[in-house]
């Protein structure tokens, strides 16, 4: 009996360290409804952290993706999810976003202040949009980016380092 104890033990022992370290963080809508909590553990000790949460009219927006753990988080499913690059840079923050729908409408305007790390995710509703972002006066945009409620699309935005390749400000570029 023991020989079969042991044995099993540490296979069951295993497998509960693998998946406490193969899962990330899982943000929490705080109760507010105005940040996301996140859990984390760091040097064995627990800490918590929050990302604010902004409304754009009906649309909500967080800026993520600074740090390990943001970067393991398992986020909501918002349907859209930007991420900032530039040159050989993993992370560009301070990025003004412009969000226009295709059939027509009020865009969302998100404010450079609001982007603090080189994810923004936004979560639309169902349909076809046009970004444009604007880093360093410099701008990159796509056109029919089509979303679907309940999954994430991820576009890629990058800038290069110079200034001379990159495209003028106010001229869309992309898909």
């Amino acid at each position: 009996m023991r020989q079969i104890f042991i044995p099993a033990f540490v296979l069951l022992s295993s497998l509960c360290v693998g998946m406490s370290f193969a899962d990330g963080p899982v943000p929490r809508m705080g109760e507010s409804g105005e940040f996301l909590e996140l859990e984390f553990q760091v040097n064995g000790q627990r800490s918590k952290g929050s990302l604010p949460l902004y409304r754009a009219e009906a649309v909500r927006y967080f800026s993520a993706g600074v740090g390990i753990e943001e970067r393991s988080a398992e986020y909501p499913p918002f349907s859209l999810k930007l991420v900032f690059t530039a040159g050989g840079k993993p992370f560009l923050a301070g990025v003004a976003v412009t969000i226009q729908p295709a059939q027509g409408g009020p865009a969302i305007n998100i404010p450079p202040d609001h982007v603090n790390g080189p994810w923004l995710f936004v979560d639309l509703p169902s349909g076809t949009y046009h970004i444009t972002a604007i880093h360093a006066a410099r701008t990159q945009g796509f056109k029919g980016i089509k979303l679907e409620a309940g999954k994430t699309k991820t576009v890629h935005l990058r800038w290069s380092e110079d200034r001379v390749s990159a495209a003028p400000s106010g001229v869309a570029v992309g898909q």
